[in-house]
């Protein structure tokens, strides 16, 4: 069974729904492809497009994010299948083989006969005879060979990690240079798997224990969280966004790694507080329940729609003391005195590779020049925020990326330009969970998405001097 079925992914298998599930998911796959658009988006739009429900939309999804995360693994077996080249052949036609043969080689809940009969009957309607034939003809092969389908034994690391667990053999290099072979090949496992639900508990309006409890009562599976005191994990219950908890403030989906952030914050009742980089808001909104509706928090982002969420987000939570601003964070100087600030945190842009298991596209996407690029904006932006800080104040700098390059070197980089500002002696903890990632870096916490099956995250407390 693939590592990505789970919540409700992967249960609906009845045959009509079936087709239009596989329909939907063959619909986005090419998309993806032809766009380079992002599979979340697009996914959503099509399941609401084709009314898919229950079972379906999990089929649908599985076979979207499961094809995805599995794609050069997928490519590599299925090119001795192809006569004329996988790239010869038309994209849905290319895609419409890639999610069968993922059905068929890492799911065994489809029955692979169903999986073959359906490929075909879609080829039908949007080909021609010689395009099912051919499609035909390539699952039945691929259905009889199952079991030769293995992977040289005599593969270098790097590329044996990269097609085993279906990764870009740049990206898996890098990883293996950063943290080791074990480590990389860990990285690369865990990011295929399925990522887990969590949600924050709103301390201003309830404790994580009487929320645990109404939660129980209604049969959803649901334990504390070993990372956040703030943390609920949900093991089933279906979209905790379409929860009454969540309409009534009570709760926010938000990932475990994240949560860490605004406890590392530290922020008080009454202080000042600045979010420059701030939506989709989860950070402000949690630094705003700590501070318990006393002081301010200043939540900036560059987009409107965006700072829009943020205050929807706010009032829906019973929020006073978030105040959204719209702009370009490196002008932020330009709006604020110096030493306006308590607390200062840059969630910085940045290339997104701690959370593949959520966007497995973004492996495909990224180039190392992506890399090199985003880091020169994170420069800019922690030399255009960092005077906004009081002396003897805080700046947290996070990112949800595993790369040193815009981590640890990033804020050994900074403290060499910005003498004023040391490394806080109390870096973040993440308890017992995150006691290997600890030892990780001198510099900050850089959390791997192997180490709790959360996201992988950095984060580094700053003090400025006084």
């Amino acid at each position: 069974m693939s590592a990505a079925e789970g919540g409700n992914r992967g249960k609906g298998r009845g045959k009509a729904g079936g087709a239009s599930a596989r329909d939907t998911a063959l619909q986005v796959l090419t998309a993806v492809e032809q766009e380079g658009a992002y599979s979340n988006l697009l996914l959503n739009g099509a399941i609401q497009k084709s009314g898919l429900t229950g079972a379906d939309v999990g089929l649908a999804t599985e076979l979207v994010y499961g094809t995805i995360s599995r794609l050069n693994t997928i490519d590599y077996f299925l090119a001795s299948f192809v006569t004329k080249g996988l790239a010869k052949l038309q994209p849905w036609v290319r895609n419409l083989l890639r999610l069968s043969f993922y059905q068929i080689y890492y799911l065994d809940r489809i029955p692979p006969h169903a999986a073959v009969n359906e490929a075909v009957n879609i080829a039908k309607r949007r080909g021609h005879q010689g395009i099912s034939g051919m499609v035909n003809g390539v699952l039945r092969n691929v259905l009889r060979r199952k079991s030769e389908l293995t992977l040289p034994k005599d593969l270098p690391p790097v590329e044996r990690i990269a097609l085993e667990h279906s990764h870009p053999e740049w990206l898996v290099a890098r990883w293996v240079e950063q943290y080791g072979e074990a480590a990389a090949e860990a990285i690369c496992r865990a990011n295929n798997e399925a990522p887990a639900v969590s949600v924050r508990v709103n301390r201003a309006r309830i404790s994580r224990e009487a929320l645990l409890e109404r939660m129980q009562e209604a049969g959803v599976e649901a334990v504390p969280s070993g990372l956040s005191p703030d943390g609920i994990l949900v093991r089933s219950g279906g979209n905790m966004a379409l929860t009454p908890w969540y309409r009534e403030g009570l709760l926010s989906v938000q990932d475990e790694s994240s949560m860490l952030v605004g406890r590392t914050v530290r922020p008080e009742p009454g202080m000042s507080v600045l979010d420059c980089c701030a939506a989709p808001g989860g950070k402000t909104c949690h630094m705003a329940e700590l501070m318990e509706g006393k002081g301010e928090v200043v939540s900036n982002d560059i987009h409107p729609h965006k700072a829009k969420l943020i205050e929807e987000h706010a009032q829906r939570l019973g929020l006073g003391n978030v105040r959204t601003v719209t702009g370009d964070a490196m002008k932020l100087a330009d709006q604020f005195a110096p030493g306006s600030f308590d607390r200062l945190l840059l969630d910085a842009p940045c290339s997104g590779l701690g959370v593949i298991r959520r966007k497995p596209d973004l492996k495909w996407a990224k180039t190392p020049g992506d890399i090199n690029e985003i880091a020169g904006v994170q420069r800019q932006l922690l030399d255009a925020v960092c005077g906004l800080v009081k002396p003897g104040g805080v700046l947290v700098y996070s990112t949800c990326t595993i790369e040193k390059a815009e981590n640890e070197d990033m804020v050994r980089g900074f403290l060499d330009r910005h003498p004023e500002f040391v490394l806080d002696e109390e870096q973040p903890d993440g308890g017992r969970a995150l006691a290997g990632a600890e030892a990780r870096s001198s510099v900050g916490l850089q959390i791997l998405p192997q180490d709790a099956h959360s996201d992988g995250f950095y984060i580094a407390r700053l003090v400025k001097r006084h």
